[in-house]
């Protein structure tokens, strides 16, 4: 990582302080690279669900393919974060790309040769786990090495956040296209092909060996090490907790989204594109706010507020039957739950000691991704039971319940989270100092 000494009289603002994390050579060329991958990313999702729908017509089955999707994540995330801090983490990325390059152009065929099966999507869908697990801690605890000043992070993440959602902006609505006029394997292949733009710019990236962890010690006595600090860690635990919360009971709309879209909208992949839209545009508003702060403090209270919004969005939209109404009700849940995302990676990058960054990202790949797998399962089997409506109405209001409780705690929250903020800040210019001896 570059190691610059900061300007006083150098602060960037307006637009230039939304993007300041771009003037870091190496974190424009992730910046490009990841945003085409993740295009294909959401087309690949979207006609994932669709095509489930469609072979089987099951909401258990829609449900089960989000479980065996994303339970890798749950077992093996804690491993890769101890990997994370022990090993190079812009050659892991490499690999992990392209195994992930692999597994998407493999399900084209197989969809393009009418061989698919359902067997086929669990195996693929468990594979895709697997590289997902290491790739999300890996990926957000490598995000800092990519940065001239460290004090970038929090916009960073948001510039990443607004990423994500341009992509889950355009992505779906190409899918829904691309599904009525030829199909899903089309998705699956132009997925395949986007992973060539992150690989081709994770190796013209240029990165100064970092000092990672020390190599003495078990993988389990390290990782045993980071769950001891995350779970003495008053802002740490209760981040993790409401994120784990908020994954569990609200994040699984989106298995039940087919659902929605053809029996409750009366539309067709089209409808499921728009709405996934609408989240889309909400989470980029959000992410947009994010990046315009100019640091970390206060985001401690915003990860509440943020977990209620969503909450309130998925209970409205499970009410709708109006097609704009949806649309307007997805778009406050986007802006909701990317505002509650982000903001938890923020704060729990920034305040964690950063030997420790790579297993604090496990743990938050844990709790955000973990988590899906078992409300995928729970909302499938809700929903063939009570209804996808009652479902996505019940999650909300566990998510209104737990922003609640989290409130309880603010005023400790605030104070340990900014002593860590600051300590971490003297952190960052010893580091700087001794850089530019």
């Amino acid at each position: 990582m570059a190691v610059k000494t900061d300007n006083p009289g150098s602060h960037p603002t307006g637009l230039l302080l939304a993007v300041r994390a771009l003037r870091s050579r190496n974190y424009r060329l992730y910046f490009a690279g990841q945003g085409i991958s993740l295009v294909g990313t959401w087309m690949q999702q979207i006609a994932m669900s669709w095509l489930v729908y469609r072979l089987t017509d099951s909401a258990f089955l829609l449900g089960l393919v989000g479980f065996l999707g994303n339970i890798p994540v749950l077992i093996l995330a804690p491993l890769a974060g101890v990997l994370a801090d022990r090993w190079n983490r812009h050659r892991m990325l490499v690999v992990i790309q392209s195994l992930a390059m692999i597994q998407a152009l493999a399900l084209a065929i197989l969809v393009l040769a009418n061989l698919i099966t359902v067997g086929q999507i669990f195996f693929l869908s468990i594979f895709l786990g697997m590289i997902t697990a290491f790739d999300l801690p890996i990926r957000q605890s490598f995000i800092i090495e990519l940065l001239e000043k460290p004090e970038d992070l929090g916009n960073a993440i948001a510039l990443n956040s607004s990423m994500v959602n341009g992509a889950r902006l355009i992505g779906p609505s190409l899918a829904g296209i691309l599904i009525a006029l030829t199909g899903e394997g089309i998705c699956f292949l132009l997925n395949g092909i986007s992973y060539i733009a992150v690989i081709a710019a994770l190796m013209a990236m240029k990165i100064t060996p970092r000092i990672a962890d020390g190599v003495d010690g078990s993988m389990l006595r390290k990782m045993k090490e980071g769950f001891d600090y995350a779970a003495h860690d008053l802002p740490i635990r209760s981040v993790l907790l409401l994120l784990s919360l908020i994954s569990l009971v609200a994040m699984p709309y989106i298995t039940l989204m087919p659902i929605f879209a053809k029996d409750i909208l009366g539309g067709g992949p089209h409808t499921l594109g728009f709405l996934m839209s609408a989240t889309g545009v909400g989470a980029l508003t959000g992410a947009v706010y994010l990046a315009s702060r100019r640091n970390a403090r206060g985001l401690i209270a915003v990860i509440g507020l943020a977990a209620g919004v969503f909450g309130v969005g998925l209970i409205l939209f499970s009410f709708s039957r109006t097609f704009w109404l949806s649309m307007i009700f997805m778009y406050a849940s986007g802006c909701g739950m990317m505002v509650h995302m982000a903001s938890c990676n923020t704060v729990l990058q920034s305040i964690s000691y950063p030997d420790k960054r790579g297993r604090i990202m496990g743990f938050f790949t844990m709790a955000f991704r973990g988590m899906i797998p078992f409300g995928s399962l729970i909302a499938g089997s809700l929903a063939s039971g009570i209804g996808a409506p009652h479902t996505l109405a019940l999650g909300g209001v566990v998510a209104i319940l737990g922003a609640l409780i989290y409130a309880r705690r603010l005023p400790a929250l605030q104070e340990q989270a900014n002593a860590a903020l600051e300590r971490n800040a003297a952190l960052n210019n010893s580091l700087y100092r001794a850089g530019n001896k």
